[in-house]
């Protein structure tokens, strides 16, 4: 014989239904695939990597261009005028750790715990930037989060913008007023 449930019971039971998880994650904004994540890394570490480089001495440098496309990636035009500025002030600024001192010999950037979130057509991939620049007998190391916007068009990914995440800081491979 079925029993009903007593009206406190039952609003208890209904309370307790409501406030259990359900097995459905929900988010916001859904994680984009590592794959894709891992395409946008090496898009936006190859973008930092030539800033990098042009504090570096010219015979240590590679003297091509700001690449377009990057692993499918495309680079927006307005970013390509951007990074190209960005090198030629970085190529004409003192290319040493202190005023007077050795020049910088070698210059590595990498970009290491990349987060990509999808919202609509756009995708903000967040990751540690890594930099070592050696000089002489000695490195400057730093670490920075920086922000990488892209957008997609059907299958295409445009990288649009990127940024310093952290409050005042910094980077060495940054032009000193950059409006990215």
């Amino acid at each position: 014989m079925v029993r009903p449930w007593p009206r406190a019971g039952l609003a208890v039971v209904l309370a307790a239904c409501l406030l259990a998880p359900s097995s459905t994650v929900r988010r916001d904004d859904p994680v984009v695939e590592d794959y894709v994540t891992e395409q946008l890394t090496v898009a936006a570490n190859t973008y930092l990597q030539r800033r990098s480089q042009a504090l570096v001495q010219k015979h240590d440098r590679d003297p091509r261009t700001t690449p377009t496309e990057v692993l499918g990636v495309q680079i927006s035009p307005r970013l390509v005028r951007s990074q190209e500025r960005a090198v030629r002030e970085l190529e004409a600024r003192n290319r040493a750790p202190v005023a007077g001192g050795p020049a910088y010999t070698g210059a590595r950037t990498r970009l290491d715990d990349g987060h990509a979130v999808r919202s609509g057509d756009r995708i903000m991939l967040e990751a540690v930037e890594h930099t070592e620049m050696r000089y002489g007998r000695g490195k400057v190391t730093q670490s920075v989060r920086r922000r990488f916007d892209f957008r997609a068009r059907g299958e295409q990914l445009i990288m649009v913008g990127e940024r310093v995440l952290d409050p005042g800081a910094h980077p060495v491979n940054d032009p000193v007023d950059d409006g990215r």
